[in-house]
């Protein structure tokens, strides 16, 4: 079996759980902050392609959502099974303030990856971007839309 790295993130955003979550379903707005994703297509209202260029390699595959509950949690795998899967929990702290916790798990591929794993550069990452989706959706103060279903 492959070595599986995993990274957990929280960070506090001061809007409501329901402004959080709806943005967390606009997957089309990721490269705004995540470093390091390209593109997202949603192709249904459960996958989405991905491009990702991470330490100079581009990589393209498909995620299904496995797990949703609106204003709760969304989970993900790549359909390939291997690569990528993740869950992002969403916790209400009170009226305008939300806790939102991430969870990765990857399988690095390339010595490229595997090196970046091993100095934790993708544990920084997830942090830079949880940070950056902080300042994404508190500048905005709204979500650029949502999807309220239900996987």
């Amino acid at each position: 079996m492959a070595h599986v790295e995993e990274v957990e993130e929280t960070v506090e955003v001061a809007v409501p759980v329901r402004t959080a979550y709806n943005q967390w379903t606009q997957f089309e707005s990721f490269p705004q902050f995540m470093s390091g994703v390209e593109s997202v297509t949603q192709l249904t209202d459960t996958t989405n392609h991905w491009v990702t260029k991470v330490g100079g390699v581009q990589r393209e595959f498909d995620t299904e959502i496995v797990d949703q509950a609106p204003d709760d949690r969304i989970a993900w795998r790549s359909t390939d099974g291997k690569s990528h899967a993740g869950i992002i929990r969403f916790t209400p702290l009170d009226a305008t303030h939300t806790k939102v916790k991430v969870h990765f798990e990857w399988a690095p591929e390339t010595a490229t990856e595997k090196a970046g794993a091993a100095l934790k550069i993708d544990n920084m990452q997830v942090k830079a971007d949880m940070r950056k989706f902080k300042d994404f959706i508190e500048s905005r103060g709204s979500e650029t839309g949502g999807w309220r279903g239900e996987v």
